[in-house]
């Protein structure tokens, strides 16, 4: 397809992938987002071998390992402190042929923003978009009402997150995100023997609840803390330990060496939603990306990696295809739409079961935890992992 004009709406982890592969390709690229800085939303994220590998291909393999957490093992521990289960990852790497890369979001969105060699218009609120049919236009307002620009181009990119402005748009309604019925704190600390070993992914299982230490870059640990709550109302920070104390009162030492560690301006408390199954994710030239087309529950540990999958494929339909942009983004969304819908679906059921929606549910799989074997867990994420694109 000949040169092309993009315009990119949100300059998150999928938004500024988009940016860098498809200015790598040698199309135009505008990116903008309404933030007025760039904050990531969550502290860390898991980045299985299907996201590592499109970074791979971006030539961006040495900057995501050096960011990127020494994961070698997994263990599953009983709320009290007992293990369930001890699995160690080199199976998992050799299978699916890279090594995953747990990362904070602010290393993974500032090695993206090095990256790009564009610029990122901040501060612009995306409020509608027009297709003519030979051109797409993005309307943007910033700061007052009355300042209204247009950024126009051959297609726009809508990976604008979750609450996404432009999914009305492309779906012909309105879509509210769902809630995936937990609430999830979670932050950064230093590692620590006392917390857990240094390159080993450990999580504690219990009560319908979880807690999860996963090394980052940075001789940190990136946390997490799950409970199952009906939504409400927010705590304030200087609560979050006395909250975390309450919750999770009797668990393992490690749990509350945590919790007194863990410093709570910097811990963020989030209720956790999906969107999708969508029926679509394009209408013209305009095409959803990432979370704005699938969030998932954090369950699988996947939504980055679709993102990034997504990029991936948008990229291979545009410069693969010459019949028209709408017939690559209708490519585009006939790949993803299948695979995505699936992930989301199974993140949910996976959120369900940890969380205890069906308790009996909850409780046969902390007996599975403690009879399968690690080639079983580490076969189950190999499989999620090699279904899509990547291989």
């Amino acid at each position: 397809m000949h040169s092309l004009k993009i315009i990119i709406i949100g300059a998150g982890i999928g938004g500024l992938t988009a940016a860098i592969a498809l200015t790598q390709v040698g199309y135009e690229v505008e990116i903008y987002d309404q933030a007025r800085e760039l904050k990531p939303v969550g502290a860390g994220i898991s980045l299985w071998s299907n996201g590592v590998k499109v970074l791979n291909r971006l030539g961006l393999g040495r900057e995501i390992a050096a960011i990127g957490g020494e994961m070698n093992d997994m263990e599953y521990r009983n709320y009290t402190g007992s293990l369930l289960n001890d699995i160690s990852l080199q199976p998992l790497i050799e299978k699916v042929g890279q090594r995953p890369y747990p990362v904070t979001r602010s290393d993974l969105q500032q090695m993206l923003l090095d990256a790009f060699n564009g610029e990122v218009n901040l501060g612009c609120r995306c409020i509608g978009v027009k297709d003519d049919g030979e051109k797409a236009t993005a309307i943007f307002q910033t700061g007052c009402e009355d300042n209204i620009f247009q950024a126009r181009g051959d297609l726009v990119i809508a990976a604008d997150g979750i609450r996404s402005s432009l999914r009305t748009y492309v779906l012909g309604r309105e879509v509210e995100p769902r809630y995936g019925g937990y609430v999830n704190w979670n932050g950064l600390v230093e590692v620590r023997e006392d917390l857990a070993p240094k390159n080993t992914w450990v999580i504690y299982v219990g009560e319908n609840k979880r807690v999860s230490m996963m090394p980052v870059g940075g001789d940190r640990f990136y946390f997490f803390f799950d409970v199952p709550l009906s939504k409400g109302n927010n705590t304030p920070a200087e609560k979050i330990k006395e909250e975390l104390t309450a919750y999770f009162a009797g668990w393992a030492e490690p749990v509350q060496n945590l919790i007194n560690r863990l410093d709570p301006l910097q811990t963020n408390r989030l209720f956790i939603h999906d969107v999708g199954p969508l029926p679509g994710m394009v209408k013209g030239r305009v095409a959803l990306l990432g979370d704005s087309a699938h969030a998932t529950c954090p369950d699988l540990g996947q939504g980055g990696c679709q993102a990034m999958e997504d990029v991936y494929m948008l990229t291979h339909f545009l410069t693969t295809t010459n019949i028209s942009v709408e017939d690559a983004l209708k490519r585009y969304e006939s790949d993803r739409h299948q695979r995505t819908s699936a992930i989301v679906v199974k993140a949910r059921q996976r959120a369900e079961m940890i969380h205890g929606k069906d308790p009996e549910i909850t409780k046969q799989w902390y007996k599975q935890l403690t009879q399968e074997a690690p080639s079983d867990v580490t076969d189950a994420i190999a499989k999620t992992i090699l279904s899509g694109p990547m291989g």
